[in-house]
């Protein structure tokens, strides 16, 4: 069964056009990875699979079934936004933090610390989030994402800002949630080493498709590879001279 289908998604913002007939699909259990260059539409793409916008172009099935005629598919997804700074004295502590991703605020510290366990943070579950480290909290923030066992998971960019040590751990989880939980996984990502080395299949964007396949099909093509960094550095290129 097919975890995602999108047909001819396009969203206009502002007059501009951030989405251009988007079409591509998902089989449940496996992981995509999304390139594309800053500006490119793959946070816009995010939030309307997500529902937080609904004056799209297109259609977008989880699960068979439209989100806009059930928006109870979206129940199954877990996301985590680009990474933010979280302040030094948020009192929050892991555990609450986690219990924040169960439906309907019925706590349960079960799911809570099967979810801590999963992403090796149970021992840290009293202390504050804020006093934690940038990748602890970036798995806390995964045990939020899975603690109601989402059918799908949704990463925008989850390592940047990340030690490379502490990513190399972060992407091992994630190679973890899909074969063991087999969880279906998004991943939006400019590291495409990382692309490269866990997903089966590639998306990529800049506002239109570029392409989509299997991974190595696009990694293995010099052709590709070269079309894509001449397209990322003309999106470049087009923001700095816009800003």
């Amino acid at each position: 069964m097919q975890a995602v289908e999108i047909d001819r998604l396009s969203y206009n913002y502002s007059g501009t056009l951030v989405l251009d007939n988007i079409s591509f699909s998902i089989n449940e259990g496996d992981l995509l990875g999304i390139i594309g260059p800053n500006g490119a539409g793959k946070t816009t793409l995010f939030n309307c699979m997500l529902g937080l916008l609904n004056d799209y172009r297109g259609i977008i099935k989880m699960f068979g079934e439209d989100i806009k005629d059930n928006n109870n598919k979206l129940k199954r997804i877990g996301y985590i936004p680009q990474r933010k700074v979280i302040e030094q004295n948020f009192p929050a502590t892991v555990e609450e933090i986690v219990s924040l991703g169960l439906a309907n605020n019925k706590v349960s510290i079960e799911k809570i610390s099967a979810a801590l366990k999963m992403v090796g943070m149970f021992q840290q579950k009293d202390r504050r989030i804020s006093e934690l480290s940038g990748g602890q909290q970036q798995r806390v923030l995964i045990a939020k994402a899975i603690v109601d066992d989402p059918k799908l998971l949704v990463l925008d960019e989850p390592a940047t800002g990340i030690d490379l040590e502490t990513q190399n751990k972060f992407y091992a989880l994630i190679k973890k949630l899909n074969h063991e939980k087999r969880i279906t996984i998004i991943l939006a990502s400019h590291d495409l080493d990382a692309v490269n080395k866990l997903a089966d299949n590639v998306a990529c964007i800049n506002r239109s498709m570029f392409f989509h396949g299997e991974t190595h099909e696009f990694f293995e093509s010099p052709d590709l590879l070269k079309a894509y960094s001449e397209s990322s550095m003309q999106a470049h290129m087009h923001l700095h001279n816009h800003r």
